[in-house]
């Protein structure tokens, strides 16, 4: 895999010593921000790698992160989530991917190193340089992923009706979302 990838988003002038630092002003693309960042403004070293795991399930994939919808996943976080638990991962891959590839176990490795970058807490990620190790050295040992962030649909919307059950407030499933412009 020999991907062609930039970012022309946003720099940030941080001290020369600062491994994590806040924003007052939240810029990005949603799906790729990092929970710490997306939530509370809180940037870090940690950021970028969870940015690139959540590309490198993309490539590796085939689809895309955001306007990925299933009805019990949130995204394709969730969805690689899922079929890691379950030992399925190799129905995430692309068919492209699976022919180019004589060993399945690259591929595994690569969901593998992508769900690490995407865990939930900063801390549990890996660092880049961590990142870069396990893409190049195949015999390097990988720790088994924790959940990642953003992965499933939370039900907080729900009435009590006079039966006594709680239901789901949307009778037919359709959401709607109020658009916020940066």
């Amino acid at each position: 895999m020999n991907p062609k990838i930039s970012d022309f988003g946003m720099a940030r002038i941080c001290g020369g010593n600062e491994l994590q630092a806040n924003t007052s002003r939240i810029v990005g693309t949603y799906g790729y921000m990092s929970p710490e960042y997306a939530i509370e403004g809180i940037f870090s070293i940690k950021f970028d790698v969870f940015s690139f795991g959540v590309l490198l399930l993309e490539i590796v994939s085939g689809k895309k992160n955001t306007g990925f919808y299933r009805t019990d996943t949130l995204n394709l976080l969730g969805y690689a989530w899922d079929l890691w638990r379950s030992n399925r991962t190799l129905e995430l891959t692309d068919a492209i991917l699976e022919d180019e590839y004589s060993s399945k176990q690259v591929l595994l490795r690569y969901v593998n190193i992508a769900l690490l970058c995407v865990q939930e807490s900063a801390d549990d990620r890996p660092t880049t340089n961590d990142v870069v190790s396990m893409l190049t050295n195949e015999a390097a040992a990988l720790l088994p992923p924790k959940q990642p962030a953003f992965s499933y649909v939370r039900n907080t919307v729900t009435s009590t009706s006079s039966t006594g059950k709680t239901e789901d407030c949307s009778i037919n499933q359709v959401t709607i979302s109020l658009l916020e412009a940066r």
